[in-house]
């Protein structure tokens, strides 16, 4: 863990990032408290929708898909 003070930080503000994003704690202290701990964003995966076409051969429709169903025959 790197403790640096506030006045120190902000002079080597890039390096201090940088070294957060490689994964090392920094911790950035104001009259001798720890104020602010850096630490790396971590990116959201977005989720990819399907591939057009990944589904095919895995659904069927039959034949009779868009026929009255039986039990509607007396409301039409």
């Amino acid at each position: 863990m790197q403790e640096i003070t506030l006045a120190e930080a902000s002079k080597n503000l890039s390096e201090l990032i940088e070294a957060a994003m490689s994964g090392e704690e920094v911790v950035i202290t104001k009259d001798s408290q720890p104020v602010v701990k850096l630490t790396p964003v971590t990116p959201v995966k977005k989720r990819r929708p399907a591939k057009a076409g990944s589904a095919k051969g895995l659904i069927t429709i039959s034949d009779d898909f868009d026929e009255p169903l039986e039990d509607f025959k007396d409301y039409m």
